[in-house]
């Protein structure tokens, strides 16, 4: 603990800032910071959204799994953002956003691993540790008390200290994902969008992709099909509503794609911002997500929204909108109430022409 202490008096003197967000696990580390005298020099924040209603609304989602890398990877993409907003002033180098997340022993036999994940997510990088332990080897002590260890660990690098990982028998995985400069200047708002090619897109797809199956394949083939014109999927890495992605989720959507394929990295969460972006373009999208466009609540007012959806005549926007599973019912176009002010701009695919109830959700859990 003496070491700790010391490292932790180093981490304090450094000119680095920390949001720091912890769920299942690590609140000894957080404890650990604040103990040393210094901590208001490092810590910004705190977050400990223990309950799953807590969790979802600090994500502003619900996450597949409440103990999973992606879920730690949101907490600390959310952190990182966090930091920028209340520390403006820092250099942004100087910020780092913190997540643990952890499923540790507890007063009775849990079914599942006992596990933990770790993530920094700063400026230039996003870097994480797993760990799947031995259950029945230590007690729900000694389980937080490496979970300290790593954090501190990692927090230390991450102040550019040194301070070795523990050594223990289970196996461990730490990566690190450096950020390109293009990605920078997409997030400290230099470039509106960055691309695999250089011709303006004319044909869209936006989605997460995570993953990219069979069923997107299909609507890129068939909207190619009836526009004649090539498909760019486009990921949005900040959206206003959501955590960013972290670099780790970019890359990983990015190597999804083949080389024959096209994609845009965008900061474009809404539709009306993506037409303004994109002007004469066409957008793939499902009847789900044509549902929300179109939903009053993610605005401020009904004619907030109207004013929003007149912009895809003001840029000339089409949308091809294949039919989705909502709930127990499949949806399609005819079953929306489109606006008048645009429903010549949508163009709907019968059931009997394409239906795909796979969705990356339920391939997500399948994998897990």
């Amino acid at each position: 603990m003496k070491q700790i202490k010391k490292i932790i008096k180093k981490i304090h003197k450094s000119p680095y800032k920390i949001t720091f967000v912890s769920s299942g696990g690590g609140t000894n580390a957080i404890s650990s910071l604040l103990e040393v005298p210094g901590a208001s020099n490092t810590i910004i924040e705190s977050y400990i959204p223990y309950s799953k209603e807590s969790m979802n609304i600090f994500l502003k989602k619900i996450p597949d799994h409440y103990c999973s890398l992606d879920t730690c990877l949101s907490m600390a993409a959310n952190a990182y953002k966090k930091s920028c907003e209340v520390e403006a002033k820092t250099k942004k180098k100087h910020l780092i956003g913190f997540a643990i997340t952890a499923n540790l022993a507890t007063t009775y036999t849990k079914l599942g691993d006992h596990k933990f994940y770790i993530v920094a997510q700063t400026e230039s990088y996003t870097k994480y540790v797993e760990c799947f332990l031995e259950k029945g080897s230590r007690t729900r002590q000694q389980e937080e008390e490496l979970i300290t260890e790593y954090a501190i660990s990692l927090l230390a690098s991450s102040c550019r200290l040194d301070y070795p990982f523990p050594d223990h028998a289970e196996e461990i995985k730490i990566e690190q994902i450096d950020a390109e400069k293009s990605w920078k200047k997409l997030f400290n708002n230099k470039v509106d969008y960055i691309s695999n090619v250089k011709n303006a897109p004319e044909l869209i797809f936006p989605g997460s992709f995570n993953p990219l199956h069979e069923g997107h394949l299909k609507m890129k083939d068939i909207a190619e099909k009836r526009t004649g014109l090539h498909t760019t999927f486009e990921i949005c890495a900040n959206n206003a509503d959501k955590p960013p992605l972290t670099f780790y989720e970019i890359k990983r959507t990015i190597d999804q794609f083949q080389n024959n394929e096209s994609w845009l990295l965008t900061s474009a969460g809404r539709f009306s911002e993506k037409a303004k972006m994109f002007p004469n373009s066409v957008f793939i999208i499902g009847a789900d997500t044509l549902m929300r466009v179109f939903d009053e609540k993610f605005y401020d007012s009904y004619d907030n929204m109207i004013e929003h959806i007149q912009r895809f005549n003001d840029h000339n926007i089409n949308f091809l909108v294949f039919g989705r599973k909502v709930g127990k019912k499949f949806v399609s176009l005819d079953k929306i109430s489109v606006p008048d002010v645009i429903k010549d701009r949508c163009t709907g695919f019968e059931e009997k022409s394409f239906r795909d109830d796979i969705s990356s959700t339920t391939l997500r859990l399948t994998k897990d």
